[in-house]
């Protein structure tokens, strides 16, 4: 059985509408699998940001670091989760939360299968090598797009049409939280400051 919950993941990269089908239907998705490949995301944004050959890797070296690496992969994951969630509850979608952080987590794969070895095998490319490196790497994007397109508008039981505006209302959504976020946490630093100011004038007087 567990070895099920591991093959489900590539059965959805090859075969997206009947696998995210069964996730939905026949609770095939496990979490702990999603987080699983949300963990490996981070390893492979990291891999790359300090394996990469010099021709393909612009990040200065002296300013990795790995915790940043989990903050914007993690972040960013669950930002759509929780917007996408917030956006189709108010379109009639079908998904919950939860199918929502799997199909999400298992669209993922593709990247991390693709970006790992090409971390490594760019170490050994030439400068006119560098194309294929780039071209296997928006491979991986775009795979990753299709599987969340897909499993959005299964999950969420939407049609093709639907689908799209509900992807881009949820971008939408993710600034807006994001702005809102900001925006309290100004307004939090500001009143903290006020009232240590305030605490500050009251004991040295």
């Amino acid at each position: 059985m567990k070895h099920e919950w591991i093959r489900f993941p590539f059965h959805i990269l090859f075969h997206p509408y009947d696998g995210y089908w069964d996730l939905k239907y026949e609770n095939k998705g496990r979490l702990s699998v999603a987080m699983a490949i949300l963990l490996l995301m981070v390893i492979a944004t990291s891999l790359m940001k300090q394996f990469a050959g010099f021709l393909v890797n612009f990040v200065d070296p002296r300013y990795l670091n790995t915790l940043d690496d989990l903050m914007f992969t993690v972040l960013p994951f669950f930002l759509f989760c929780v917007a996408n969630w917030s956006v189709t509850t108010l379109m009639q979608g079908e998904g919950k939360f939860r199918e929502i952080v799997i199909s999400t987590a298992y669209a993922l794969l593709p990247m991390i299968l693709i970006n790992i070895p090409m971390t490594f095998i760019s170490r050994l490319m030439t400068n006119e090598e560098t194309a294929f490196y780039w071209m296997m790497n928006s491979f991986g994007a775009i795979w990753f797009l299709y599987l969340l397109f897909v499993g959005n508008m299964t999950i969420h039981q939407y049609t093709v049409t639907k689908a799209v505006f509900t992807l881009i209302l949820t971008v939408i959504a993710m600034g807006i939280i994001v702005f809102l976020g900001a925006l309290a946490l100004t307004i939090s630093m500001d009143m903290y400051w006020f009232f240590y100011d305030i605490y500050r004038e009251l004991i040295f007087r």
